[in-house]
């Protein structure tokens, strides 16, 4: 029997109206404060820091069931797909701890 589950998601974003590295750490830093608030996700910028148009986020988050994380993660990716920036891309992988 499995003990949790652990989503990662990696995502790649692109921000058309962002004329500067200022711009798109304003739309970052909101994006990863309310994933944290309302998923309870952790998310960490991990590529395309010098790039003003551009981020690659990876989100993690954990769950007790498979079904409950593949919901979450779903719920992230409606909620980035959101937003007024673009979600260019998302891929997700599960880990079962143990395994």
């Amino acid at each position: 029997m499995a003990s949790g589950y652990v989503g990662i998601l990696t995502v790649e974003l692109h921000f058309p109206e962002s004329g500067s590295l200022k711009g798109k750490r304003k739309h970052l830093k909101s994006a990863q404060a309310r994933l944290r608030e309302r998923f309870g996700a952790s998310v960490a910028e991990v590529d395309h820091h010098d790039l003003w148009q551009r981020s690659r986020l990876t989100v993690a988050c954990a769950a007790r069931g498979h079904r409950e994380l593949q919901e979450h993660l779903d719920a992230v990716v409606r909620y980035l797909g959101a937003q007024e920036f673009e979600l260019l891309h998302a891929e997700r992988e599960v880990v079962v701890p143990g395994e």
